[in-house]
């Protein structure tokens, strides 16, 4: 369960060892066994003693922003505790090893992006060649990748980042096509969304951002110091290399909302400059299908394990990755 408080004046305390939400509509007694993060907006509140209850069970608490991006964060302590982890961490950053993981991982990125795709296939002769023609493309970018040579990621991450890009107008151009008409955008727009789609992909990225923070500070991991993304004072810039391999869960989370047309007016609104920003319902939404997306069990390396699960347990091995990093 994923606690959410994101209407003005709601609170969550302490009560007899369980969380007491309170808001407009009433109160409810959760115990902190079945939570497993808490989202708190601004106009929202949360006591002292809610917040070390939220500790003591390792429950990720996040303080977000409006577009759904964390600001701040409560840790335990015992969190990110071995730092021989961080120094191995920063070798890596400048290791030849680190050009085949981040290459890896655009790779896999775009093979996520073919896949999501190649499931709106309709068997129908114009759809299925604009997806042949769109997966053609990022496979080329694909090839392009896997040829590319460099000793060290800063030589190489100007033009991935480009191939990455294009590969993303194309993946994009293709996911419009299938959108109701009142979903349909005209490019991808960030901060602000200029269209409803982008609102919820912003939103959606912003709870996944968080998501993939917690799990790389579980592993002892520091999430300041990135890869691919290394020039962004005061951000989790190892996040926004880690996130590309999980996108696409907000993407296909997106993608059914938007295909069954289930927002309405009372969802967003749009401001005067044109911009898109969801409203409390439009989040509810949202926040309820990818939250009930990364709970669902699927099998993962031979074992039933949520999709929130993979996070925690690919943070866990790249943590083991950075500290063999001058050992083989």
């Amino acid at each position: 369960m994923h606690i959410i408080l994101n209407s003005f004046g709601s609170s969550l305390r302490k009560e007899n060892g369980l969380f007491l939400i309170a808001t407009a509509d009433g109160k409810q007694l959760i115990s902190p066994e079945k939570v497993r993060s808490i989202s708190i907006s601004r106009g929202a509140q949360i006591s002292s003693d809610a917040a070390l209850l939220a500790i003591e069970n390792e429950i990720d608490v996040f303080f977000v922003e409006k577009n759904g991006k964390p600001t701040g964060r409560v840790w335990s302590v015992k969190y990110g505790s071995v730092s021989t982890i961080r120094r191995k961490q920063l070798e890596f950053i400048s290791h030849p090893k680190a050009v085949g993981w981040i290459k890896e991982l655009v790779s896999k990125k775009i093979d996520n992006q073919a896949a999501l795709l190649l499931s709106l296939a309709t068997k129908n002769g114009d759809d299925d060649k604009l997806i042949d023609r769109t997966i053609n493309k990022l496979d080329d970018y694909k090839r392009k990748i896997a040829e590319a040579k460099a000793e060290y990621v800063h030589e190489l991450a100007p033009t991935l980042r480009g191939w990455e890009g294009a590969a993303g107008r194309a993946y994009f151009a293709g996911l419009n096509y299938f959108l109701p008409t009142s979903y349909k955008f005209a490019e991808r727009s960030q901060h602000p969304a200029h269209d409803l789609f982008n609102a919820l992909l912003n939103y959606g990225y912003g709870m996944l951002y968080g998501k993939v923070e917690g799990a790389l500070i579980k592993a002892g991991i520091d999430p300041y110091a990135g890869i691919m993304h290394r020039d962004d004072y005061n951000r989790p810039v190892l996040a926004f290399d880690v996130i590309e391999l999980y996108r696409i869960w907000i993407d296909h989370t997106v993608m059914s909302i938007a295909c069954q047309e289930v927002l309405d007016a009372d969802c967003y609104s749009v401001r005067d400059d044109g911009s898109f920003w969801l409203e409390n319902m439009g989040k509810r939404i949202l926040i309820q299908s990818v939250n009930d997306y990364l709970d669902e069990v699927v099998r993962y390396e031979g074992a039933d394990r949520s999709r929130a699960n993979h996070i925690d347990l690919y943070a866990q091995r790249l943590a083991q990755v950075f500290l063999k990093t001058n050992a083989e």
